[in-house]
């Protein structure tokens, strides 16, 4: 195709998901014209439409490099990808009044709304989310998601020399989470985000806002930021924020990474919640028992049966419950069983957190507590309870709110090394990375030299959530044991004798 073809098919693309009106395509065009600094414009007789606006994009992005419009670095692609997609997406101001309109029809309809327009305007990226790979483990407990993160495209060398030679940090926006991400046009080592927008979700006299993840790991994978930029924290008020979202928009669960270091996500200096229209493998988990919590007597409580440590609250009035996983919090907070590794605090630092995650189930709200403790040793020096050496060649980083329910989010180098690790089962050369070379002995040893190609890929993928449940199991405090279980009675005699 010509870029008058390409220019033409892009725009109709954008007319047919409802991007932009009839009336906008002149418009449109010649911006498009200037950011590809094109002078004139030819009607093209004809042109394809049955490609996408991602690979339409590309194909502008091509030529741009092509023509020395832009340099072919990663940040320089970046940015002009967003500009372009830009002129095609309205401003804040009026994503934010059909949000709302569409909310008084229905919360649903609300968040299809937004969620749609960050797939079609690119700011979800789901040519590169297409590339990940994604399949299901069954595990002692229930079916675990496992994803090998491919969506993140590698940075070329350029890009690299650039953000090395970096002296400088603007400080804005102070980071990717910040509110004044929305339409910034992007630098050296911060993203691009002219088509990125965000919606005002007011929560208890603040301002919060909410947008979807540019990598979604599952389905409409959202993330609620706080309008100030501050620390991640979990109190009373998290818990209030969270059931007040789920109230809002009960089709979504909603949950927050721990505010420690190595048991938090990877952004702790923006508060923030994610959530999203999915059912993990925490969500169905099974009950391992229930228990009465004092002074709360309309509150169900039980322990699930997980590798983590989570107490599931359930409560038809959201006061009640807020008061129950508050008491909860802070008896945690001040709790140690050295007989288990659990210890609050070393001098003034502490440990003890918790990663809370709220819905709505059955006309009830729900809320589960996940006790975390951030200690170290020297035996474990990056977290008693966190993913240990064993498992690090699956898994080394911190196990965040996603983890958490089940879902695994593993680094890109398994695409090939665990197709080494196919060859060594089928008998064939190859050439296993010596930090996987047990755990493919311990699979010849146990399975034998397989014959068929998809037998060894299944028995791969099965051991693969095996692993992951074992680094699961790792981060929890009360170990799904008898020692494991009668600390977490402990604990829970504590809860009822405290007020």
């Amino acid at each position: 195709m010509t870029i008058y073809q390409k220019l033409s098919a892009l725009i109709e693309q954008a007319v047919i998901v409802q991007l932009i009106g009839v009336e906008d395509k002149i418009y449109v065009r010649n911006q498009l014209l200037g950011l590809l600094q094109l002078d004139s414009y030819t009607e093209p007789d004809t042109f394809e439409t049955n490609q996408s606006i991602p690979d339409l994009l590309e194909a502008l992005i091509t030529y741009a490099v092509q023509q020395g419009v832009i340099e072919n670095v990663f940040d320089d692609k970046e940015i002009l990808s967003a500009k372009i997609m830009n002129l095609f997406v309205a401003r804040p101001s009026v994503i934010h009044d059909t949000f709302y309109d569409k909310y008084e029809d229905s919360p649903e309809a609300a968040t299809d709304y937004l969620y749609q327009l960050s797939k079609n305007s690119n700011y979800i990226q789901m040519n590169r989310i297409q590339k990940n790979i994604q399949f299901q483990a069954d595990t002692l407990y229930g079916t675990l998601d496992i994803t090998i993160n491919l969506s993140k495209p590698e940075k070329d060398p350029e890009q690299l020399k650039r953000e090395r030679a970096l002296k400088v940090n603007t400080g804005y926006p102070k980071c990717v989470l910040c509110v004044e991400n929305e339409g910034y046009v992007g630098r050296t080592g911060h993203p691009a985000r002219s088509n990125h927008r965000i919606v005002r979700i007011p929560l208890n006299n603040e301002n919060w806002y909410l947008q979807y993840s540019p990598y979604v790991y599952y389905k409409e994978h959202c993330i609620l930021l706080a309008e100030e930029h501050r620390d991640m924290s979990i109190d009373q008020a998290t818990f209030e924020r969270l059931l007040t979202f789920v109230e809002k928009f009960p089709h979504y669960f909603i949950g927050s990474n721990a505010d420690l270091p190595i048991v938090g996500g990877s952004i702790l200096d923006h508060d923030h919640y994610q959530g999203g229209r999915y059912a993990f493998a925490m969500t169905r988990a099974e009950t391992a028992f229930t228990f009465t919590l004092n002074g709360f007597d309309n509150i169900s409580a039980s322990v699930l049966k997980w590798p983590l440590s989570v107490i599931r609250l359930q409560s038809t009035t959201k006061d009640s419950l807020l008061h129950a996983a508050a008491h909860v919090l802070n008896t945690w907070n001040e709790y140690s069983d050295e007989t288990v590794d659990v210890k609050a605090y070393t001098n003034e630092t502490p440990h003890n957190t918790i990663t809370p995650i709220a819905r709505m189930r059955g006309g009830k709200f729900e809320l589960d507590l996940v006790l975390r403790n951030n200690r170290t040793t020297e035996a474990h020096p990056l977290g008693i309870f966190h993913p240990h050496a064993d498992v690090h060649h699956i898994k080394k980083e911190n196990i965040g709110l996603i983890e958490v329910m089940g879902l695994a989010v593993l680094p890109a180098r398994l695409k090939s090394e665990l197709q080494e690790m196919k060859r060594f089962l089928l008998g064939e050369a190859c050439n296993v990375e010596p930090y996987h070379a047990d755990w493919a002995n311990q699979l010849k040893e146990k399975y034998g030299k397989q014959s068929h190609e998809d037998e060894a890929d299944l028995i791969i993928k099965k051991e693969l959530g095996s692993k992951f449940c074992k680094v699961l199991e790792d981060a929890g405090v009360f170990k799904q044991n008898d020692v494991g279980r009668t600390a977490f009675q402990r604990f829970i005699k504590v809860l009822n004798e405290t007020k």
